[in-house]
């Protein structure tokens, strides 16, 4: 089980739950809210780090936002720096899949100094995964009218729980390479449910405008960036747009995978995550960390 603790911050009190031990990660997503059993993405993190699963404003015990705009990545980004100074951690890394992949490449722009690494996994860096014909948020995807009557569906606190669970369940299988094997994927029990308030402002607030590619040009954080070959959220393009465009970043491809390969190719994402803690050096090009790595296993 997760540790729950509350953080007093100048930004208000934020429910963080803990495990594992060593350097320091920050784990969240931008419209999921956590408690103590955990999220299937960070507990492979907990072996070879000390994770730090925050409940954004508006998630779990964390504050209220008083404005809608404090639900925007930016602002995310500020209350996590928040949570970073209250516990008197000087840098911490940084890991997000999805949308949580997207407030990684925030982050680094804007606080890039206070991160000492970044993953960022089924991802983009703009809303044009949105027309991508192999997107289901694509209007031209024959998943497309589903996905939007599941998301209103989710984004609805009158909707029954059964049936969010039922529609939850839908959604997780568009996402599987192999959605036969979904009950064997979450045999354990997790957290991550939908915030829909946040939700909300993510979709029709925020995406419309959401283009940052050309600053993270200037985003000096060593990066991992994963994605499935078969993603149907964010596919694979946008991953390789996002490694093309930080200047210290490496692509992990997971060739069995749609959108989770932390479930469906369990070995491969812990011997990425097992890499991706020996990534230590800022401003430092991933060959030359490459070949550090391997010059130190020689030793």
């Amino acid at each position: 089980m997760w540790r729950q603790e509350i953080i007093d911050t100048k930004r208000g009190p934020f429910e963080v739950f803990t495990k594992g031990a060593g350097e320091p990660l920050c784990i969240t997503h931008l419209y999921s809210e956590f408690n103590e059993l955990g999220y299937y993405f960070a507990e492979p993190f907990t072996t070879n780090f000390k994770v730090y699963l925050v409940n954004l404003k508006e998630a779990g015990a964390s504050c209220q936002a008083q404005t809608d705009d404090e639900l925007s990545m930016l602002e995310s980004c500020k209350d996590l720096e928040a949570i970073r100074e209250a516990l008197e951690i000087e840098q911490w890394g940084f890991a997000g899949h999805s949308t949580g992949g997207m407030l990684a490449l925030v982050y680094s722009v804007y606080f890039n100094t206070s991160l000492t690494k970044v993953m960022i996994g089924g991802s983009t860096a703009s809303k044009h995964y949105m027309n991508h014909q192999e997107s289901m948020y694509c209007r031209e995807s024959p998943l497309n009218k589903r996905i939007k009557e599941i998301m209103a569906i989710l984004g609805s606190p009158q909707s029954a729980r059964s049936l969010r669970v039922k529609v939850n369940r839908e959604w997780t299988e568009m996402s599987l390479y192999r959605p036969e094997n979904f009950d064997r994927y979450f045999s354990k029990l997790s957290s991550g449910k939908v915030v829909p308030k946040r939700l909300d402002y993510y979709s029709y607030q925020e995406l419309p405008n959401y283009d940052i590619r050309e600053l993270l040009r200037e985003a000096s954080v060593p990066a991992f960036v994963y994605c499935g070959r078969h993603d149907a959220q964010c596919p694979l393009p946008f991953s390789e747009e996002i490694t093309s465009l930080l200047p210290y970043s490496r692509l992990y491809i997971f060739e069995e995978s749609n959108h989770m390969p932390y479930l469906e190719e369990q070995e491969k994402f812990e011997a990425m995550v097992i890499a991706f803690s020996l990534l230590r050096k800022r401003g430092v090009s991933i060959a030359e960390q490459n070949n550090d790595e391997k010059k130190s296993a020689e030793q």
